[in-house]
């Protein structure tokens, strides 16, 4: 098995441009968990999650061509990116099928600066309770404060003004903060 970075991801190219029938098979087994926590913080429903998880590896397939390697960690960056954008595009989807409006534009509430017991969450417990927040402040909050895109990027991406960006991303702070207190008052107890 290689280690370094580089070299396997310099390996997975290598065999997808030799024509060679295990690259699928050897880039789905490196990167499929990672692909699927990326996924898991848009999609909430497990079932959802599979179906853009497997829209993530088919556009990944028939695109790996396209790449161009940049250095250590370029192909794994790129392939975080087709998941966020295959999530997204989902989330456009289903929000239109349910002709719901998920990203309001009204101001921010009043923010409890009261930070959350985040710190003494798992990761698993933290991506559990990202996925319970709605469609709209899920995807902003992962959009803002794990894919690092401004507010005014997110507005366009998700074709909603910058304010209410902001607005999104500052309620899912409070109601994560809100579960957070919630989950580790609840361990106390236990």
């Amino acid at each position: 098995m290689v280690r370094d970075t580089t070299n396997q991801e310099q390996h997975i190219l290598h065999l997808f441009d030799r024509g060679d029938t295990s690259a699928m098979n050897v880039l789905y087994a490196t990167y499929a968990n990672y692909l699927t926590a990326v996924c898991a913080r848009y999609i909430a429903d497990d079932n959802d999650l599979k179906d853009v998880l497997q829209e993530t590896f088919i556009r990944i397939f028939t695109q790996i061509h396209t790449f161009e390697f940049r250095g250590k960690g370029s192909l794994k960056a790129w392939l975080a990116r087709i998941a966020v954008n295959e999530s997204l595009t989902f989330l456009r989807n289903k929000i239109r099928e349910r002709r719901m409006e998920s990203f309001d534009d009204d101001p921010p509430d009043i923010i409890d600066e009261t930070p959350p017991e985040v710190d003494k969450l798992s990761e698993q417990e933290l991506l559990g309770l990202i996925r319970q927040l709605p469609i709209g402040y899920r995807t902003v909050f992962n959009l803002y404060a794990i894919e690092g895109k401004s507010h005014q990027e997110i507005g366009e991406l998700l074709n909603i003004k910058a304010d209410s960006s902001a607005s999104q991303y500052h309620r899912a702070k409070n109601m994560l903060a809100k579960m957070a207190n919630a989950l580790t008052h609840k361990a106390k107890q236990q």
